[in-house]
C-alpha cells in the first residue's frame, strides 16, 4: 500500500502545543491582567481581535511555524472564539501587537527564536515584561523590522494608545483616558463602590421628593396654592 501524495493529504493545524499557559501564578495572573484589561479598552470595537495564548500559524501547509504569544491583539480582524489563529483565514493579517510574560523557566533561546518569529511574521510592536525582575522592554517595528525602544518609559503604543509606566516596583498600564489597567479584584469593588453610589443617589432623591411632597401636602393644608 503506498502512502498518499502530500498534496491529497489533510493538513491538521493543532489547537494546542501541549505546553502549559503559564509556569507559576504570577505569570498567569499577568497574562489575564493585560489579556482582559485589553479586551475591555476595545469591548466596542468589533474589528480588534485579543486572544491570550492562542496558537498562530502564519503560513498555510506549514503547521511547524507556529508561536502561542502571552497576548495577542489584531485590528482588522473580527472578535469571536478561534481554536488558532491561522492568518491565511485571517485576510492575511497578522496580529500586530504581542505581548510575552517572562517566567523564571523562559530561556535566552527561546526568547530569541520568538523574536526573530515576531520580525519575520510582521509583528508591529513586541513587549516584555519579567514580573520577577519589574523589567520590562519594547520593540517597534521601523524600517521594515523590529528595533528596540530605548526609552520605554511613559512610552505610548502607537497601536493601542496605551501608556506604560515602569516605577520602582511595578509596571503600571494606563488607558488613553489616563484610567489605570486594574485588575479584575479592583474591576470588581470599582463596580460595586459605583453600585453603593447610584443607590445612594437614588435614596437622596426620593428621600428629596418625600420631603417636597409633604411640603406640599402642608401648604395645601394651610389652603396655600403654590401654583
Amino acid at each position: 500500500m503506498t502512502n498518499a501524495p502530500l498534496t491529497n493529504r489533510k493538513i491538521v493545524y493543532p489547537d494546542s502545543d501541549g505546553q502549559p499557559m503559564a509556569d507559576n501564578t504570577q505569570q498567569f495572573r499577568w497574562i489575564v491582567f493585560i489579556k482582559e484589561n485589553l479586551e475591555l479598552l476595545f469591548a466596542n470595537d468589533a474589528n480588534v481581535f485579543v486572544a491570550g495564548d492562542l496558537l498562530w500559524y502564519p503560513v498555510q501547509g506549514k503547521p511547524e511555524i507556529r508561536v502561542a504569544p502571552d497576548v495577542m491583539v489584531a485590528f482588522a480582524r473580527p472578535k469571536g472564539d478561534r481554536g488558532s489563529y491561522q492568518q491565511w483565514r485571517e485576510s492575511n493579517i497578522p496580529p500586530q501587537v504581542v505581548f510575552e510574560i517572562l517566567s523564571p523557566g523562559n530561556r535566552l533561546k527561546e526568547m530569541t527564536k520568538k523574536l526573530q518569529f515576531y520580525d519575520n511574521y510582521g509583528v508591529e510592536e513586541y513587549y516584555i515584561y519579567d514580573p520577577d525582575k519589574n523589567d520590562f522592554h519594547g520593540l517597534y517595528r521601523q524600517n521594515q523590522r523590529l528595533n528596540i525602544i530605548e526609552d520605554t518609559g511613559n512610552w505610548v503604543s502607537p497601536r493601542l494608545q496605551i501608556r506604560f509606566a515602569l516605577n520602582e516596583e511595578i509596571l503600571e498600564i494606563y488607558r488613553p483616558d489616563g484610567q489605570k489597567f486594574l485588575t479584575t479584584l479592583e474591576l470588581s469593588q470599582r463596580a460595586e463602590q459605583e453600585s453603593q453610589r447610584a443607590e445612594q443617589e437614588s435614596q437622596r432623591a426620593e428621600q428629596e421628593r418625600q420631603r417636597a411632597d409633604r411640603l406640599l401636602a402642608q401648604l395645601l393644608a394651610l389652603g396655600v396654592n403654590p401654583d
